[in-house]
């Protein structure tokens, strides 16, 4: 039938018609819509009881279906078989699939790896063919942990399917595991400063199990990723990244700008940060802001004038060397004691000040330290710790930076970067990982700025203690199409939050800025952030 307008409707899948209804629109058009699907044949099962004419047509579409090839949406050249699954804290299922990859693109005949990809589908029977991915952060959270956040986004589910793709290494993609980031592991290092003993013993282990964990990097990534695109036979996507999500995303639309309609980038990490190194800047920033928002509040200075002499005053406590201090298990109720020093109490304020509602509350839990109470610190960094365990694989994380970040930390800029800071023992430590860990490499264009046209939406948060508004600017500059929003409210990560799906969705589908929602705009960059706590009972308490 070339030429005909069937053959066309059932390729090029234009036809919104999907339900039969007596002297309603051609049930032909649904037909040929539900054949030009990758499930198709399931979903012509929705049609329920037909006349026999209609059957008869639908078979015959179908058998047209398999010899027109692909289409010029692309949705019949999806070759990923797609499957009910479910997804952590998803209440409906999702359909899910693997695209097989070789670990070592160098060594075809090697060991491969599998990408798990997840589809939320689109609330329509005819979705657009450019659905919406999402980059997860970390380096090293699996996308599938945004499943909360993709459910969240309604509306652009209302044309088109989500889809999270778990980075090669972490998630359900051939994850990297160990004993020593076991579950287990952990809970054990909780309290641990030095990273490096359970680096080493990881990477051990993954040598033995034939694991090459040079491997698993953004470029990498950025490789599997457009394997999953051609899996799924979409010839364009949108792209939303989060944190390290945003490296992940610019470097895509560096190696395959025609395959990005859109690029969304929330807490932007510009091609030229160094992670291992900037993040502990960025932070020692954010609290010394923290404490000078205390101090100009009435009611925190009152209670608290000065909390960077009360973090003095506990490491003076603490001494040199530490000491021993009562902790009460949160879970258990057991009081127990553990090695503190103040090392320890500025690892345990750092996750803190990800997001406002905990950042608030830094100065009471500090107040109380000094008092000798050290349990409402540990537990709010312990619940970070909970989801650390379930959202990111550590060992990723080494793999990434230790190929891509450390490498462009010389020794002069690292005592440059690092003097003064109180978290500079930290930070050495942490950097020393890529000392006994196996080193990928990276293009050499990788940290150069990335100039496109492609429209680009940019989010930050004004209270960010890892990837501040500065950077948004900066990637800003080179992407000739863009918008870039601050709220001053929001710390890391903007896009879940009050209107932010909303917004998302009308960039999306305009690929554009002219129908963003200005009242969400304007929400945003009128944004507040919590009034600090100045007591155990709130804000307000005396």
């Amino acid at each position: 039938m070339p030429g005909s307008r069937l053959r066309e409707g059932i390729v090029r899948g234009r036809v919104a018609t999907v339900q039969y209804r007596p002297g309603g629109p051609p049930l032909a058009a649904g037909i040929a819509r539900l054949v030009a699907m990758p499930d198709g044949l399931r979903g012509l099962l929705a049609f329920g009881p037909m006349p026999r004419r209609f059957r008869r047509l639908a078979t015959a579409l179908i058998a047209v279906a398999a010899l027109t090839g692909c289409g010029a949406e692309g949705d019949s050249a999806r070759t990923l078989a797609l499957s009910d699954c479910r997804l952590p804290h998803l209440a409906t299922a999702a359909r899910c699939g693997s695209v097989a990859v070789p670990e070592d693109r160098g060594k075809p005949g090697g060991r491969t790896l599998t990408i798990h990809v997840a589809v939320l589908p689109a609330n329509t029977l005819s979705p657009r063919g450019d659905p919406l991915v999402l980059l997860a952060g970390g380096p090293g959270q699996a996308a599938s942990a945004l499943a909360p956040f993709a459910a969240r986004l309604h509306e652009i589910r209302r044309t088109r399917d989500v889809v999270l793709v778990d980075q090669r290494g972490t998630g359900r993609s051939s994850p990297l595991t160990c004993a020593a980031y076991s579950d287990d592991g952990v809970r054990e290092s909780a309290l641990e400063l030095d990273p490096r003993p359970r680096a080493a013993a990881c990477a051990d282990e993954l040598a033995k199990a034939g694991v090459d964990a040079s491997q698993y990097t953004t470029a990498a990534f950025v490789a599997d990723l457009e394997a999953v695109r051609i899996a799924l036979g979409a010839p364009q996507w949108n792209l939303w990244g989060g944190s390290y999500g945003t490296r992940v995303a610019l470097e895509y639309l560096r190696r395959h700008p025609d395959r990005v309609r859109t690029v969304a980038l929330d807490g932007v990490a510009s091609p030229d940060m160094k992670i291992s190194l900037d993040l502990w800047t960025t932070r020692e920033r954010a609290l010394d802001a923290l404490f000078e928002r205390c101090r100009a509040t009435p009611a925190c200075a009152k209670a608290m004038p000065d909390p960077a002499a009360t973090l003095g005053a506990i490491e003076h406590d603490l001494g040199a060397r530490g000491r021993e201090v009562s902790l009460v298990d949160p879970a258990t109720g057991e009081t127990r004691r553990v090695p503190a020093s103040i090392d320890l109490v500025i690892a345990l304020l750092q996750p803190l000040l990800y997001a406002p509602e905990t950042s608030a509350l830094i100065p009471v839990m500090l107040e109380r330290a000094r008092e000798g109470d050290f349990a409402p610190l540990a537990a709010g960094a312990g619940a970070f710790s909970v989801d650390l365990v379930q959202q990111m694989n550590i060992p990723l994380h080494y793999s990434v930076t230790c190929a891509e970040d450390v490498p462009r930390v010389t020794a002069a800029l690292r005592a440059q970067a690092l003097a003064g800071l109180r978290s500079a023992r930290l930070a050495n430590m942490a950097l020393g990982v890529c000392e006994v860990w196996p080193k990928g490499t990276a293009p050499d264009d990788a940290f150069t700025p990335m100039v496109s046209d492609v429209p680009a939406l940019l989010l930050s948060g004004g209270l960010d203690p890892v990837t501040p508004p500065a950077n948004g600017e900066e990637v800003a500059r080179t992407l000739s199409n863009h918008r870039h929003i601050v709220a001053p409210g929001y710390a890391h990560i903007v896009s879940p939050h009050a209107c932010g799906p909303r917004l998302l969705a009308a960039f999306v589908d305009a690929a554009g800025f002219a129908t963003l929602p200005a009242d969400c705009v304007e929400r945003l960059e009128n944004s507040r952030p919590p009034a600090l706590w100045t007591g155990l009972l709130g804000p307000v308490s005396p």
